[in-house]
């Protein structure tokens, strides 16, 4: 079970259509990704699309089919395996020579590689010897996998075109993780946003997720967690289920793209670390459990050590960073997700939107309540959907048409749940607002500027991979909205893939010239800025729950400061100039925290 990528660091999916087709770029080069397969359409869109590309019959998959959104799921995931594995098997047989991919692949590789220190030696050598270990090199060649993620959130149940719904089994995640299951994929499914007992449970009924009787597992289960609590809860859920859990991948709850999830102001540092202090209690307990599972379901137990691999994202943003992460917490590898949406060979962004990013300025970055899903969401002010949703309103017509209903929940005006971002639904919330004669004008306006700052998301996140590769949406929707962590602000311009590897692994520095803070103070000021403001909001009628968990949140805050005031000595990398300037940085805050929450005292 051992991860044979020499690659340390990974791209996580981004969106929906700005990693869609990720793999196709990257995996070849040892890199792997993951791909959201939520939205069948999309999927269906880029599996026509490669299918003309490489030359392949399309057979298109009908939404009259029951199961379209499964098959849809398997077929493309299929064809892009078959795509790689092609570009894999021409690679090896190409000469090493300048321009190739195959010198490309070793050249991407750390130089902490054994790899990459054999490809280095072999470019000292001449003749047979030379030969003999480019054969060597040719058998070690290794592409990245090509994981697949799902919200457990977006799981609707769906209807027929009859408007019967359908069994659960045909709901948006079940039928996605159906298609993952039902392809031919080796790779891992990516769960974030947390616990779905329905969509957990549903894993029973695949083989794929369970061991063979080599304690090998065909399809692996990644947790994306915020904190240790979290791993723990989800892990247990699953073990007992027979399912193990290969690896937790931790992400920054507020410094990170797309969706945010504060933790109750626990910070990345202590979370690493409580993770590092017991992550051999957590793999004794998970397997101790799954095992047993396993024997009552009459299937092959683990091996005595299974691996699970602890990664973290959100935020990185230098090698020294990097490093530290894998060196002193023993993470097995990083995510580095932002940066690469301005590398357009990796991921798919139009244009226009590109050239915003490679100009952007740090305010242009906010965490926004823009989600329909009602959860913190990190957006863009210069997206080309923030201006389609200003001109909008500026018509009267605020909101969005709502074709593809993945994040349709709400049932507050009617029988089948509609989206808070669609049109039908602002409207009757504004009617029912402003029809209420019991709101001052300031809550009236308060309320109303939470209503239209909703946006579709369905379209947005997916427009990209349309406009990029020059796919026709049928409903000429083409404004984009992009999500990338505030962390992107210290970086401008656009990059290649060796300059983003490079910088990655220290050969390179693409920084801007914009004063950088540590990735861990870059964190808690936003949970000291995010604490304020939520406090600030709720100030008014403060009820005892919610002075409850603002008082903890504090208290969580303030002993993460105390935690980094005692980490940085370990700092062995970072310039005492530097640290000096964090050790200034942390008191600030920390002077910040106390003055903007004195209401808690």
């Amino acid at each position: 079970m051992k991860n044979t990528s020499e690659h340390t660091f990974h791209i996580p999916v981004m969106g929906l259509g700005f990693t869609i087709d990720t793999p196709v770029k990257v995996a070849r080069f040892g890199i792997s990704s993951a791909v959201s397969i939520i939205q069948d359409v999309l999927v269906e869109q880029m599996r026509e699309f490669y299918c003309k590309k490489s030359g392949e019959e399309y057979s298109h998959i009908p939404i009259d089919d029951i199961d379209h959104r499964a098959k849809r799921v398997s077929a493309y995931l299929n064809l892009m395996q078959r795509m790689v594995d092609k570009q894999v098997e021409k690679m090896k047989h190409e000469a090493f020579e300048e321009g190739n991919d195959i010198v490309k692949y070793f050249q991407l590789l750390p130089e902490s590689s054994s790899v990459k220190q054999l490809y280095l030696e072999m470019m000292r050598l001449e003749g047979d010897a030379k030969e003999f270990i480019q054969k060597q090199l040719r058998k070690k060649i290794v592409p990245g996998t090509i994981d697949v993620n799902i919200m457990t959130k977006i799981d609707n149940l769906n209807y027929s075109k009859d408007g019967e719904l359908l069994p659960v089994e045909y709901s948006d995640a079940l039928s996605a993780l159906r298609g993952f299951a039902n392809s031919n994929l080796s790779s891992s499914i990516i769960f974030s946003a947390g616990l779905n007992p329905r969509l957990f449970a549903f894993l029973e009924n695949m083989s794929d997720f369970f061991p063979d009787e080599n304690g090998n597992i065909k399809k692996k289960i990644i947790l994306k967690v915020s904190d240790y609590r979290s791993a723990i809860i989800q892990g247990k859920f699953l073990a007992k289920k027979g399912l193990w859990v290969s690896e937790f991948r931790i992400e920054s709850g507020l410094n990170c793209g797309g969706h945010a999830f504060p933790t109750e102001g626990y910070l990345l540092g202590p979370i690493l670390e409580e993770f590092k202090t017991k992550k051999q209690a957590l793999t004794k307990e998970l397997i101790e459990l799954c095992n047993h599972a396993l024997q009552t379901k009459n299937r092959a137990v683990l091996p005595e050590t299974p691996e699970i691999r602890i990664t973290v994202q959100g935020g990185i943003g230098t090698t020294h960073e990097d490093k530290f992460l894998k060196e002193y917490y023993n993470v097995d590898a990083t995510g580095w997700g932002s940066p690469f949406l301005l590398v357009p060979e990796a991921t798919n962004v139009d244009e226009k939107t590109l050239r915003e990013l490679a100009n952007a300025k740090q305010n242009d970055y906010y965490l926004s309540h823009a989600s329909p899903l009602g959860i913190p969401f990190n957006n863009f002010r210069r997206s080309s959907s923030e201006e389609q949703r200003k001109m909008r309103i500026k018509k009267n017509r605020p909101g969005s048409p709502c074709y593809k209903k993945y994040l349709a929940f709400n049932t507050e005006f009617t029988e089948k749940p509609v989206c808070t971002a669609s049109r039908e639904y602002q409207d009757k919330k504004l009617k029912t607002l402003l029809a209420d004669t019991s709101l001052s004008k300031e809550k009236i306006a308060e309320r109303y500027n939470e209503i239209i700052e909703k946006d579709c998301l369905c379209e947005g996140l997916a427009a990209p991979a349309l406009l990029k590769n020059n796919i026709k949406d049928p409903h000429r929707l083409e404004a984009v909205t992009i999500c990338p962590g505030p962390n992107l602000a210290y970086f401008s311009g656009v990059f290649s893939l060796e300059d983003m590897v490079s910088h990655i692994y220290g050969r390179l520095n693409i920084l801007n010239p914009l004063y950088r803070p540590h990735i861990f103070i870059n964190e808690l000021k936003m949970y000291v800025d995010y604490l304020k403001k939520e406090l600030d909001k709720n100030l008014e009628a403060l009820n005892e729950k919610q002075a409850k968990y603002f008082s903890s949140f504090k208290a969580n805050l303030l002993q993460g400061i105390e935690y980094y005031k005692n980490l940085l000595p370990k700092m062995t990398d970072e310039a005492d100039e530097f640290k000096k300037k964090m050790k200034e940085e942390i008191e600030a805050l920390k002077s910040m925290l106390s003055s903007g929450t004195q209401a808690l005292a």
